[in-house]
């Protein structure tokens, strides 16, 4: 026993020397650069949408509107978002457990093929405009089969790097019995917990549901419990990327700006009460659907504004880190201190502007989850308007000031001053684009312009007009934030392959100094799991077995494209 734990102290102690190994590195790295190339395919279907809503691009006749709404959102909600959490956190489980395991390499290229497999059945379909059905892929529209056999591969590839997370995490804790498992690693846990149980949701909808219904095998689809299963994954999936968010912010933008992580109490209470209520909430994105009880969409709507706390207190803790460095490098007044952070660094300028985009993200997801409120806004442009706010700046955008110092870290490159001036362009100019949109977004939704429709006139609908105005404004945020994503992307493969040879830290804020010590409790993963598993049943079992008992005769497979 003693000597397994001096291997793996010194183990740790070399990975923490001499940087990630080639091999773990290697599997990061290909996971960001996949997520990179979706975010530039996806930028530039991004545009042909918003100059096509603006009226001034008529798509070809072999590309349909709906065909490039798909294919933007699979790049951008699944394929960025997915590939870059996973990516990052399991750059972080190398370097802060001691290096991956063998075993778990493996199993992270076993995912990472599954993954990719998958999204190319998924692309074929697509490209062949036979599943332009959105990423939503809502019954009782119906795409090829293929596009669904793609979703269970890339469900099988999640489930398999979640066991790989599971198994590294394990392994350390046997070798480290009574210590607290790292805080980066605390959060991938929690993260990987959440997708493992968002993605039975869709697999259960997907395998058992509309892949007998596309094949014929069944001749019609619930369209209630389809659409009540994928949202049970789609609100998760949300708050997984948020999380990623959350654990640089909390353990990443700390150490960037000389100061220190407060509080890691607090921080595991972030976490876990996101995982435990995080599934709990998918109704909120169902309240005009007929066939819930208003009670059971109450209870949703309660889960989906309680998780609202841990972001609430995560708005005090960081701002209470930013003013204590701000003040202990010189800064005086009551908000004078602002003038000593680091606002020329990259890394620091990009997810401090995503949390400020978060307070009114935050605001407008509170608008959604109210009744009243929502029956004016739902599949509006506000809704989108929402998304790209917080998808596109609160998440999108720490995600980029990560990638400003984890791709050099894992190239053993270093961030040169020039490319720190490149990245605070981008950042300007992605908040520039986002800005414009969203508010234009939000805007023109609310004077009722509906979502997910191409340019149309309405017949020369006098009130159709009204909306021109902001919808040019919609193809003008779409073009700055292309011109963003070139250079961001330029920026990444620039700092994976040419940038000056270095070392760089891989950034985690220590706590601070005399901070009490965190209960062992909070490491008993498997009562939060229960708890979980607790929650999502009381929320799900009863309206489940309802919409099963008292279905409709189903509906038939369409195809509106």
């Amino acid at each position: 026993m003693q000597s397994a734990l001096k291997s793996t102290s010194f183990k740790h102690k070399t990975n923490q020397i001499l940087g990630i190994s080639e091999e773990d590195a290697r599997i990061s790295k290909s996971y960001l650069s996949i997520a990179f190339i979706a975010l530039l395919l996806g930028g530039f279907l991004g545009l042909l949408q918003g100059l096509n809503r603006a009226g001034v691009l008529q798509l070809p006749p072999w590309l349909n509107y709906y065909q490039v709404l798909t294919a933007h959102g699979i790049l951008l909600v699944v394929v960025l978002s997915a590939f870059f959490t996973i990516g990052y956190f399991y750059a972080g489980l190398s370097h802060t457990l001691g290096g991956l395991l063998p075993k778990v390499r493996k199993m992270a290229w076993i995912g990472f093929w599954m993954k990719i497999f998958g999204f190319v059945l998924v692309v074929i379909p697509i490209l062949k405009n036979e599943a332009s059905v959105m990423y939503t892929f809502y019954p009782p529209m119906a795409a090829s089969p293929m596009f669904y056999f793609g979703l269970v591969f890339i469900v099988l590839g999640i489930w398999m790097l979640s066991a790989g997370a599971f198994t590294q995490v394990a392994n350390w804790r046997r070798n480290h019995k009574g210590q607290h498992l790292p805080i980066l690693a605390f959060f991938a846990t929690g993260v990987f917990v959440l997708l493992v149980g968002a993605t039975a949701f869709v697999a259960v909808e997907v395998l058992f549901m509309i892949i007998p219904w596309t094949l014929g095998w069944t001749d019609g689809i619930n369209v209630l419990l389809a659409r009540t299963l994928f949202w049970a994954f789609g609100h998760t999936a949300v708050n997984i990327w948020y999380l990623t968010a959350v654990s640089a912010w909390y353990v990443i933008v700390p150490k960037i700006i000389g100061g220190n992580r407060w509080n890691d109490l607090l921080t595991r209470m972030v976490v876990i009460p996101l995982v435990i209520m995080n599934i709990t909430g998918g109704f909120h994105h169902q309240i005009i659907d007929p066939g819930i009880s208003e009670s059971i969409k109450y209870m949703h709507v309660f889960m989906s504004l309680a998780i609202g706390f841990p972001s609430l207190m995560t708005a005090y803790a960081m701002f209470r880190v930013f003013e204590r460095t701000a003040r202990a490098k010189g800064g005086k007044g009551l908000v004078g201190w602002y003038k000593k952070m680091p606002w020329g660094d990259v890394r620091f300028l990009s997810p401090f502007i995503a949390m400020v985009a978060f307070i009114p993200a935050g605001a407008g997801g509170i608008a959604q989850s109210t009744n009243q409120l929502d029956q004016v806004v739902h599949n509006t442009m506000w809704v989108v308007g929402h998304f790209h706010l917080t998808l596109g700046m609160s998440v999108i955008m720490t995600f980029f000031g990560i990638s400003y110092w984890l791709v050099p870290y894992l190239s053993k490159r270093v961030l040169s001053p020039a490319m720190n001036r490149l990245g605070v362009i981008q950042t300007i100019i992605w908040t520039i684009g986002m800005v414009i949109m969203s508010i234009s977004m939000h805007a023109v939704g609310l004077f009722g312009s509906p979502r997910r429709t191409s340019f149309t006139t309405y017949g020369e609908f006098a009130e159709k007009l009204g909306w021109n105005p902001y919808m040019a404004a919609v193809g003008i945020g779409a073009s700055f934030l292309l011109i963003a994503v070139i250079l961001q992307v330029y920026a990444v493969f620039n700092l994976m392959f040419f940038a000056p040879k270095g070392v760089t830290e891989f950034p985690i804020a220590e706590e601070e100094a005399g901070a009490a010590k965190t209960p062992y409790w909070t490491e008993r993963w498997g009562i939060w799991v229960v708890l979980m598993l607790l929650v999502v049943s009381m929320a799900y079992v009863l309206p489940i077995a309802d919409m099963i008992m008292n279905a409709p005769p189903g509906s038939p497979p369409f195809k509106t494209w």
